[in-house]
């Protein structure tokens, strides 16, 4: 992302995670993903998403060495 705001509209946070504008308003409803109102507007700071990144990723890491183990405790 050439312009590396701090603060980010829907359009542009939508680019910078990879997921259409639809689906980032769907995680915001569902409040699964950081973000805030400007007036009437959502807006989403770089740095919470990359924090909010961060955690599902680590997630992510986790369940599967889980899942790992547990398959490997099976046999």
């Amino acid at each position: 992302m050439a312009d590396s705001r701090e603060v980010m509209n829907i359009r542009q946070a939508s680019q910078y995670l990879g997921v259409s504008p639809d689906t980032l308003y769907k995680y915001v409803n569902e409040q699964k993903i950081p973000a805030f109102k400007l007036g009437n507007r959502w807006r989403f700071k770089k740095s919470k998403l990359d924090q909010w990144m961060e955690e599902k990723s680590s997630e992510s890491e986790f369940k599967s060495k889980k899942a790992k183990a547990a398959g490997q405790a099976a046999t």
